[in-house]
């Protein structure tokens, strides 16, 4: 096998552990054992996603590819922040500052900036894909920078470490299945390729995960303490 096959195949086999393992931490109970071995090892398999999906993007470049170069980047960045964001909101449960440290600040501004660009350059090439999906890395970007300058907003919630947690594997889950049905199901079966498939395959994993996110959000909220009645005299 040549360097780019193994570096292909690396990036397929931590794609392949990462759908496996998302679903397998998702059908666990939450903070069981089982749980959070299935959570771990989907982060190692998304940081495996990460490190070969840099050097699969440079050979975009050398193939005179720039514009999937440029996406294939994109997509490394707001992917490296969903993953830094879920492993590091349980680890710095109890310290809103660390987890909102310099490396949380340096992926908000490059999922900003990252967004900002695969926005220019979808109107430049009039790509819909491209403007649509730089909306993911705009918001995540402007989003983490907001927390980061202010942490009340973290702190004012009990379970602020919790809603960060299942809010960027929801993130981590998107990248996940887009790269199954957008890459990995056109290849097994290439009959059911086609325009219809390529935009579901990018746009409908999002729209589940913020469907998924307002349900969480809504099941997770924190309950309004009673209000104490005055004593009767």
């Amino acid at each position: 096998m040549t360097a780019y096959q193994i570096l292909v195949a690396s990036h397929v086999a931590a794609g392949t552990l990462a759908l496996a393992t998302f679903w397998s931490a998702a059908a666990l109970r939450k903070g069981s054992p089982l749980h959070r071995r299935a959570g771990q090892l989907y982060l190692l398999a998304m940081l495996g996603i990460i490190l070969s999906g840099l050097p699969l993007a440079v050979v975009r470049v050398v193939e005179g590819h720039p514009v999937t170069a440029a996406f294939l980047g994109y997509l490394v960045v707001i992917t490296a922040g969903g993953t830094w964001t879920a492993w590091r909101a349980v680890r710095d449960k109890r310290d809103v500052a660390r987890f909102t440290g310099p490396v949380y600040a340096t992926l908000g501004w490059l999922s900003l900036l990252s967004g900002a660009g695969v926005l220019a350059l979808g109107l430049k090439v009039g790509s819909p894909l491209l403007m649509g999906f730089s909306s993911v890395g705009l918001f995540a970007g402007q989003d983490m920078l907001r927390k980061r300058r202010d942490t009340t907003r973290l702190t004012s919630r009990p379970n602020w470490w919790f809603v960060e947690h299942y809010t960027a594997m929801l993130g981590n889950g998107v990248a996940t299945h887009i790269a199954f049905l957008g890459i990995g199901l056109p290849r097994l079966f290439p009959a059911v390729d086609g325009v219809a498939l390529h935009y579901t395959a990018w746009f409908g994993p999002l729209v589940v995960a913020l469907a998924a996110k307002l349900l969480l959000d809504r099941r997770y909220k924190p309950k309004a303490r009673p209000v104490a009645q005055p004593a009767i005299a």
